[in-house]
């Protein structure tokens, strides 16, 4: 259900479940085990999430979600702990929405540092449409990306966005036509992989944690975080770069 390849310092995860890439627990359970592979992985610097055909994630896969039984439900949750794996993950990750991303999928780019989509590509949290919301990161994520109200609107209406609307309120960051979409999402990702990795991890740690925090507890989180960053190599490299007047050549470390 997962084709993962590295090359270039760029870790590739195509979702690849016909004929929706829709979300069920054998899924989520890859995705448990190939995201820690690649945060692992020295030779991985950036990590491209994306999917096949017409779609990047349709949502839940509502024959599985006909189980209303709470041991299902508690097992399709779990996708909450891969979303947490990417927006944790020690090295940038981006959403690449080659196509519709709804409901689940929608979450899961949320989770993601970057979202790159095609522009017949579409973004929308129709759950409400069948007597659910959206509970899997959706009602927490959104609101702190568009606000609550924007956020509140979007998931009790339930409506599809295209990629240019999606563009102009913030749920995406980047529209690109169909057919410079890959090519677009490569550049990007060569360009995230040539980043000092480990300060973009500690980054994104010292903001996801220092969020919900009063302001002097948050800034203790970003001085330990700080300290961290000053012992990398790549610290090193791009101040001394900055002397020596040359372009910085991380490596991760």
């Amino acid at each position: 259900m997962l084709d993962v390849t590295v090359a270039d310092g760029v870790g590739t995860v195509v979702i690849n479940r016909p004929p929706a890439n829709a979300v069920n627990p054998e899924l989520i359970e890859e995705f448990l085990t190939v995201l820690p592979d690649l945060a692992a992985d020295a030779a991985v610097r950036c990590v491209v999430i994306t999917g096949t055909g017409r779609f990047f994630v349709a949502g839940a896969d509502i024959a599985v979600m006909r189980d209303l039984s709470m041991p299902n439900h508690i097992r399709m949750r779990r996708w909450i702990e891969v979303q947490r794996a990417l927006e944790l993950a020690p090295k940038p990750v981006i959403a690449a929405i080659n196509g519709h991303a709804l409901g689940g999928g929608a979450e899961l780019s949320l989770a993601c540092d970057l979202r790159i989509a095609a522009a017949s590509a579409s973004v929308g949290f129709p759950e409400m449409s069948l007597g659910l919301f959206p509970g899997a990161g959706g009602s927490q994520r959104l609101p702190r990306l568009l606000g609550a109200h924007r956020a509140k609107l979007l998931m009790i209406e339930g409506r599809r966005l295209g990629a240019a609307e999606a563009l102009e309120i913030g749920l995406v960051d980047e529209v690109v036509p169909d057919a410079d979409f890959a090519a677009a999402v490569a550049d990007r990702a060569a360009r995230w992989a040539r980043l000092p990795t480990a300060t973009v991890g500690l980054l994104k740690r010292s903001i996801v944690e220092g969020a919900p925090l009063g302001i002097d507890e948050a800034m203790r989180v970003e001085w330990a975080a700080v300290q961290r960053v000053l012992a990398t190599e790549d610290a090193a490299e791009g101040l001394q770069s900055f002397l020596d007047k040359r372009p910085p050549t991380f490596t991760g470390r």
